[in-house]
Formats: structure tokens, C-alpha cells, sequence
């Protein structure tokens, strides 16, 4: 599977939601992050009783002889973040952040008939994980410490397929997580569970000797096998070039077929309920503290507003507004 033409794509899903607009752990919004593609331990999952889930499946259908397809399941684990500030009188923000680092679960291909006679389960294990970072200011002095903190995440993939006609398969993938708790699930808080919890989840789908068929626009003959195909916590669309079928992605967002991150865009903002124009205007209008405690509670969010300060007045220009795909209105006639 090459990957290389929709990583920015995966990217973009893996981030959504990882930090909102205004950029800063004081604001409501920033008070419960991470809303799409969370799957949370199996134990939480079964104990609550709202829609938090423990699973995500994905199906989709094959046309070919003999493929083999590939399967990357991505996601983002949490990293609980608190700095001692060792200064008197304290000058560092000291509230807890959850940071994210990014992991990947890569099976090995399988050929669709071994798939349809024996499904693949693949148990993966994150081990829990801690170190300190010492913070030094300009003349090598001690000045405060950063504690980061990884929960052990566990969890199993599984892969079968089933052949539905004559060089046609239904694929299914589906991604548990299975990560144990300590003590009573029904009182362990949403915040203890993201810690353990596979977050932002999404599967990559790669097949050789083979093509995904569209479940957006399937052509007219298949398009009853692909309503029968059970998408749980996941949207299914064609990646890479348009008009490539080897890639399809899994996402916990509604995408359509080859979905493409505008070319005017600076980078990643994380806020998809907003546009780039909207938010770098907003971004320029913060006061100084408003902007300190930005730089200060995350590298990403750092990384945000130093691209911002920096953004040329010819390329904001260009985020005002862009027109694509004109065609005549004659084209729309009957």
C-alpha cells in the first residue's frame, strides 16, 4: 500500500479534534477533546450508558480474482502531561495536558481466499510508559520539570472476508479495544478511560491484484451488495489519485470518495468546524497572554501560532476565497 498520496488525509483525520480554537486548556471547549473515533476500554464502553463504544467495523467489497489486501489500523494514544514549575514565584502554567503520540498497527497481507477459510485475529500491546523532562532557562538553571505519563493500551484486530458473487468479496475489519481497567469500570471517569483508549482510530486498506468498489457511488450492479455491508463507527471512501481504487480509508468522519486537503491551507489547524481564514484572524487577534498560554500548554498548538504570526499578507489573502470546478449551467439541463 502506498501510503505517500493520503497521508495528509489520515493526518488530518488522526488530528480532528485535538485541540479547538482558542488553543488553550482555560477554554470551555478544550475541557473535553476528542470526540470522534474514540474507542474506549471494552469494560468503560459496556458500562456507560451513552453511545461511547469499545469496537469500530469497516466493510467493504473487492472485485478481483485472487488480491491480497493489506490492513494499517492508525490511532492516537494519550500522554498525560503535568509541569512542576520550580521557580519562586511560580511563572509556568502548571495545568495538566493531555499531549498525543501517534501509533500504527500493520498486519501482513492476506489472501482474500485464506481470509474467506480462516480469519486473521491480531492482538497488539502498548506498554505503559513514563519519563521526566528537565526545563533549564538561559543560564542553565533548574526551573521546573515535565512528568509525562502513558497508560498500557491492548487491544486485537480482525480481519475475514467472505465471497458474495463471482470475483466479488466482502471485506470486514473490525478493531476492539480490550485495554483492562483497574477497579470498577462504572466509576472510572472519561478522562481515566481516554488514557486507555485508542483514539482518533482509522483504517487504511490497501489491495494488490485487485480494486475497492465505491459503497458513495457503486456502479448499478452491485449497488445491493454494497448496502448490505455494516459500517460501524467508520466511513469507508476511495484515497490516492482520483480514479485509483487500490486504497480505501476508514474514517470516524463522513468524507466523500478521494477527499483532498485544499492547497490554499498553511497546515494543520485541528478545528474542522472552522475554516483556515477564520481561524488565523482569530489567532492574530489574541492578546499576549492569551497567546502565551497557547505557546505554552502545547507544541502543536506553538507550532499553530508561529505559523500564523509568520503567514505572508499575499498567502492570507489567498484564504479568502477560491473557485473551483465552474462548468457551464447548460450542462445541468435536461
Amino acid at each position: 500500500m502506498n501510503t505517500k498520496l493520503i497521508d495528509a488525509i489520515a493526518k488530518a483525520v488522526l488530528y480532528e479534534g485535538y485541540m479547538l480554537y482558542p488553543y488553550r486548556p482555560s477554554s470551555v471547549k478544550n475541557r473535553q477533546r476528542f470526540n470522534f473515533g474514540v474507542l474506549y476500554p471494552k469494560s468503560y464502553s459496556e458500562a456507560q450508558t451513552g453511545s461511547d463504544t469499545w469496537t469500530m467495523q469497516t466493510e467493504c467489497l473487492i472485485q478481483a480474482g485472487s488480491p491480497a489486501v493489506e490492513v494499517r489500523v492508525r490511532f492516537l494514544k494519550l500522554v498525560a502531561r503535568t509541569v512542576r514549575d520550580l521557580t519562586e514565584p511560580a511563572m509556568m502554567p502548571s495545568a495538566p495536558w493531555q499531549e498525543a503520540i501517534e501509533f500504527e498497527v500493520t498486519l501482513p497481507a492476506r489472501n482474500l481466499h485464506a481470509l474467506s477459510a480462516e480469519p486473521l485475529q491480531w492482538n497488539f500491546v502498548f506498554p505503559a510508559k513514563e519519563e521526566t523532562e528537565l526545563l533549564r532557562n538561559e543560564s542553565g538553571r533548574l526551573v521546573g520539570m515535565v512528568d509525562r505519563k502513558q497508560e498500557s493500551v491492548h487491544g486485537k484486530v480482525e480481519i475475514s472476508a467472505t465471497r458474495v458473487a463471482d470475483d466479488l468479496f466482502k471485506l470486514q475489519a473490525r478493531v476492539n479495544n480490550l485495554t483492562p481497567l483497574e477497579g470498577n469500570a462504572d466509576q472510572t471517569s472519561r478522562d481515566s478511560a481516554l488514557m486507555r483508549s485508542l483514539v482518533s482510530a482509522h483504517t487504511l486498506l490497501g489491495v494488490a491484484e485487485g480494486q475497492f468498489v465505491s459503497l458513495l457511488d457503486p456502479p448499478e450492479n452491485l449497488k445491493t451488495h454494497a448496502a448490505s455491508c455494516e459500517n460501524i463507527g467508520a466511513w469507508p471512501v476511495l484515497v490516492g489519485v482520483e480514479g485509483a481504487c487500490d486504497t480505501m480509508l476508514a474514517s470516524p468522519i463522513i468524507l466523500y470518495d478521494y477527499p483532498q486537503i485544499a492547497p490554499e491551507s498553511p497546515g494543520d489547524l485541528f478545528d474542522g468546524t472552522e475554516i483556515d481564514e477564520i481561524l488565523a484572524l482569530r489567532i492574530m487577534t489574541m492578546t499576549d497572554d492569551e497567546k502565551r498560554e497557547m505557546r505554552n500548554t502545547d507544541a502543536r498548538a506553538r507550532k499553530i501560532l508561529e505559523r500564523t504570526e509568520a503567514l505572508p499578507i499575499e498567502h492570507l489573502a489567498k484564504l479568502h476565497g477560491t473557485l473551483r470546478d465552474l462548468r457551464s449551467l447548460k450542462e445541468e439541463m435536461p
